[in-house]
């Protein structure tokens, strides 16, 4: 373990650096780096503090790099520390990448490798910080979108190290398979998709001529890919967010510009997080078969999605085959997640017992028009979990935790009700 120490305006920093077991079931064997950020008000570096963990959305992103304390951050540090981890495989933890995929020499290893890098293995590695490096006392978290995911498989493996959990858009369909998130999924992207072109509804033509030039399969981006109809319609992943739409506006106006091929790589190259795409699927593997592509098999249940329906629909959170094959930055990866798709069965990651059971006081926010997360799926998880509150609202989008109030809500839920656990 090392440590590193220093002081930005507002906010004292502790790095921690700790080697994890690659495979927690085989403790002796590889070993990989996990990094995590704490941080404190520099006038209480010296209290004795309740910790609260940051569990990160994705997967495979990576902590949040606060230029302040401000937003959920800056309401955090006035009662609590604040640990920002970089889950294992992002940021500053050992980072699985391109360069790394390609030294297996087939794709079964490949694929060896990468499950070591789901949920359960997170939680393991936050216990062992919890363990080692805070001094073994239960803390809170704050799980973000899949970081909810994290939470549910925290409070199924390691209760006892909880002492109170807040989720913003993230509870888990328990026994949604990854055919069943996609089926829910379409629908409402297609209906993101009919506001965006009711704020603008000149885009209809703009967006299908741009689609028509992308087809001829000349257009190149930066890094020498083709940019492909279906990689422009990558780009409603953005439509979840509450200014989705106009950053879409803004990007279309632009036109076929170098600017704009810049802007669309930024945006489509997973460059900063491949995980993100090599994972996607696998987090919906728990005790059931295989995803084996499910949102491209339930794509072909929505014709209003084909690259020549006009008006163009652009998809959202989906992470397709093509992708492997298209961009530059996960074309290592195709063999393994190949693999991974056709995985007959994945371990289970919620305990639905433990669940149902469940002591820690849990209070989560549903966006009710969540377009990542359904939030039908997530009222039927809040049902099922022992101690736990819904807060449900349409005034905010995937990414609402950006606004001070929404934190500040859940944490009140809790408080109103007792507060968190204590020992």
């Amino acid at each position: 373990m090392t440590v590193t120490a220093y002081t930005i305006p507002g906010m004292h920093v502790r790095e921690h650096v700790a080697d994890v077991p690659l495979d927690w079931a085989e403790p002796g064997g590889e070993s990989i780096t996990l990094f995590a950020r704490e941080l404190v008000d520099p006038t209480r570096k010296d209290d004795d503090l309740p910790c609260l963990l940051y569990l990160q959305g994705g997967p495979g992103g990576k902590g949040p790099r606060p230029l302040g304390p401000s937003g959920w951050v800056g309401q955090a540090l006035k009662t609590h520390r604040v640990i920002l981890l970089d889950q294992r495989g992002t940021g500053r933890s050992s980072r699985v990448d391109g360069r790394l995929m390609s030294r297996f020499e087939t794709a079964e290893q490949g694929a060896a490798y990468l499950s070591c890098f789901r949920a359960d293995s997170i939680v393991a590695d936050a216990e062992h910080l919890r363990k080692t490096v805070f001094g073994g006392v239960r803390w809170s978290t704050l799980g973000q979108s899949y970081g909810g995911f994290l939470t549910l498989t925290y409070l199924s493996q390691a209760p006892d190290g909880l002492s109170a959990c807040y989720v913003t858009g993230g509870l888990a369909g328990l026994e949604a398979d990854a055919t069943e998130v996609y089926r829910r999924t379409y629908p409402r992207v297609e209906a993101k998709n009919r506001e965006f072109y009711r704020r603008y509804p000149h885009h209809v033509e703009t967006v299908a001529a741009l689609a028509d030039r992308l087809a001829e399969g000349d257009v190149l981006l930066p890094d020498g890919d083709t940019l492909t109809v279906r990689r422009l319609q990558f780009l409603g992943l953005d439509f979840g967010m509450k200014p989705g739409y106009e950053r879409m506006h803004w990007l279309i106006e632009e036109g076929l510009t170098t600017g704009f091929l810049h802007q669309v790589l930024a945006r489509t190259s997973f460059g900063d997080n491949p995980l993100y795409a090599a994972m996607h699927e696998s987090i919906y593997g728990s005790g059931q078969g295989p995803t084996a592509w499910a949102a491209e098999r339930e794509r072909a249940a929505h014709p209003a999605f084909a690259e020549t329906a006009r008006p163009l629909l652009f998809t959202g959170e989906m992470i397709y085959p093509w992708m492997f094959e298209e961009i530059r930055e996960l074309r290592p990866f195709r063999g393994a997640v190949e693999v991974m798709a056709a995985r007959e069965e994945w371990p289970a990651l919620y305990d639905l017992d433990r669940l149902a059971a469940n002591e820690v006081p849990v209070a989560a926010a549903v966006y009710f028009d969540d377009m990542y997360v359904d939030s039908g799926l997530q009222l039927e998880t809040a049902a099922r979990i022992g101690n736990t509150e819904a807060w449900v609202t349409n005034e905010y989008e995937h990414d609402g935790l950006g606004d001070d109030r929404v934190f500040a809500r859940l944490t009140k839920l809790v408080d109103e009700r007792g507060g968190g656990l204590r020992g």
